[in-house]
């Protein structure tokens, strides 16, 4: 299936992650579509990125930026539109489990929100000009802990729940000017930072073929490329009428009963 995506300016956050991270599948899938893949990120890891996205014939950029940094993401923006003219589709995608709780100070707790959920207001703040040119979407990638909550996490539990709160807002607010807003949940994905924590722990490989067995289809993580896939086909006009939405793509980790999950 085409997903239209040729040519399209594409900004995604924080996707110069790890390799194999979602941000950095986000990227090298949107460069198989055609598209134009601007990373937006404070790792330096996104300038052998975008070495490489040029080294394959993608025309791709890396915008180095600080996403708790106001004033960074509006010369991010400034940066890509000098460069291409215009934005088609945001894709807010940073995001870190920092474990700011309630016996952290508030300046941490604030700093979550910053980067969490201030970023990505920020960002389509910055972006909105562009989109509305351009009839472009918005796409936010939240996280299961925003709807069930997870402990010892206050910070990034209030951002996600502030992500998905925005992304109806934007629905509502963007309607007039043909611009769609969604978010893609999140639950377990196996990525490299995953498998890092995993290796952390005493006990890594029975926890986490705990969190496998407590995930009701094929009892198994989902992959970052089933979250970018799923993401390309929102952004894409194969998704024309579709706003608004919470799309959950998590082997039925939250929303089904958990009798699913009885021994037999």
């Amino acid at each position: 299936m085409d997903l239209q995506l040729t040519n399209k300016i594409v900004v995604v956050t924080g996707a110069a992650g790890l390799r194999g991270s979602i941000g950095h599948t986000l990227v090298e899938e949107l460069a198989k579509e055609g598209a134009v893949p601007v990373i937006v990120c404070r790792n330096d890891r996104g300038f052998e990125y975008e070495k490489e996205l040029q080294g394959q014939g993608c025309d791709a950029l890396f915008v180095k930026t600080d996403l708790t940094d106001v004033r960074q993401i509006e010369q991010a923006v400034r940066t890509i539109a000098d460069k291409y003219g215009g934005i088609d589709v945001l894709i807010n995608n940073v995001g870190v489990n920092d474990g700011v709780g309630l016996e952290d100070s508030i300046d941490q707790f604030m700093w979550s929100l910053q980067l969490n959920l201030v970023s990505f207001f920020a960002m389509t703040k910055f972006c909105l000009p562009y989109l509305k040119k351009s009839k472009g979407n918005i796409m936010n990638v939240g996280s299961k802990v925003a709807l069930t909550g997870q402990g010892g996490t206050s910070g990034y539990a209030a951002a996600k729940g502030g992500v998905l709160g925005l992304t109806r807002e934007w629905a509502v607010d963007l309607i007039p000017y043909g611009i769609r807003s969604n978010a893609l949940i999140i639950a377990e994905s196996y990525t490299p930072a995953y498998e890092n924590w995993i290796n952390t722990l005493e006990n890594g490989q029975e926890k986490l073929d705990s969190i496998k067995r407590s995930i009701p289809l094929h009892n198994r993580m989902t992959t970052p490329k089933e979250i970018a896939d799923a993401i390309l086909f929102a952004i894409s006009e194969r998704s024309s009428h579709t706003t608004g939405q919470f799309i959950t793509v998590d082997g039925g980790y939250v929303h089904l009963d958990r009798a699913l999950l009885s021994e037999k």
